[in-house]
């Protein structure tokens, strides 16, 4: 395996590949004045041997042209099933993925660069939001059947759909009497969203918390973010070996998780009272789709798997 040029300084967003990188060991970074206007945004530029791939963590708000045009694979998180410019021949999509903390291998591996590029402030709003995600470990999987779930979530600003199936969520949990329910909404200081005040919560949970609460949900609940995007809480749902639930995907994935084995799929969120029970009564069902989903991301979803694959798919196919 070649070295694999790192060609731009990308944001937070990005740094899970960078971790894959990291892993692999076989990087370098050599900034292109080409492509210096993408640094401090959620795109990757990589070169391996002479050919230019792009990762765009971006929501789904299309392809950028200019850099499809350079490269010779354009990756993107949110390959929207409804945006026509994702269906260009060279665009592919990801596996789940999220932002880690990483910020001690921005600093190793751009140095100054990080400062003169970006900017200060731009670097050290950067540093804050690395420290808020959790660092990147592989869970093992220790799995307990309880009947306790935890939610907490954002309330979108312009995402009413969204919010809405997330608080029926919530209160049908709450409303649950077999369910032991911790969580709600986080409520925004601007704009009226008076609908969600019974899916509110008291708090906001710090990473430790929220990864430590999540571990131990018996349902961890997956819905399309803003724009249609995918949740950043999908893979770490899925390394956690939890049962994840989700409502019907906007966005392509590369192979998606099967229904019944890996996930279990609903169409609408009334669906969700009858589910409860279902679990209740068949914890094996619940082991089997949580061990499953667990194995879909050791399979697919690790930093280090999803550098091979772009590796692989590069070199064999050009």
């Amino acid at each position: 395996m070649g070295t694999i040029q790192i060609l731009n300084i990308p944001s937070y967003v990005s740094s899970y590949y960078l971790a894959g990188l990291n892993e692999i060991g076989r990087f370098e970074y050599e900034p292109n004045e080409e492509f210096r206007k993408w640094n401090g945004t959620p795109i990757l530029i990589l070169r391996i041997g002479k050919k230019n791939i792009v990762i765009d963590n971006h929501d789904p708000i299309g392809v950028q042209q200019g850099l499809y045009d350079e490269a010779a694979l354009y990756y993107t998180t949110n390959k929207l099933k409804e945006k026509p410019d994702y269906n260009l021949p060279k665009v592919r999509a990801l596996f789940p993925h999220y932002p880690v903390n990483l910020w001690w291998l921005y600093k190793k591996l751009f140095g100054f660069d990080w400062y003169r590029e970006c900017g200060l402030e731009k670097v050290l709003r950067d540093i804050s939001a690395h420290t808020k995600r959790p660092p990147y470990r592989n869970f093992k999987n220790t799995y307990e059947f309880t009947n306790y779930i935890f939610f907490s979530g954002s309330i979108w600003k312009k995402e009413g759909e969204a919010n809405i199936q997330r608080a029926q969520f919530i209160k049908t949990c709450r409303s649950n009497s077999t369910i032991n329910f911790e969580g709600g909404l986080v409520p925004r200081k601007e704009g009226n969203f008076s609908q969600l005040d019974e899916a509110l919560g008291t708090k906001r949970y710090s990473w430790k918390e929220f990864e430590k609460k999540s571990s131990r949900s018996m349902v961890n609940f997956n819905n399309p973010a803003v724009l249609g995007a995918i949740s950043w809480r999908v893979g770490e749902y899925l390394n956690l070996g939890t049962f994840l639930l989700s409502l019907p995907w906007k966005i392509y994935l590369p192979v998606f998780p099967i229904h019944g084995e890996e996930i279990h799929m609903i169409e609408d969120t009334r669906e969700i009272p009858e589910l409860f029970k279902f679990l209740l009564r068949n914890p094996t069902y619940h082991k089997k789709v949580a061990s499953g989903g667990k194995k879909y991301f050791h399979n697919n979803c690790t930093p280090r798997s999803q550098i091979l694959r772009i590796y692989k798919d590069i070199t064999q196919d050009f």
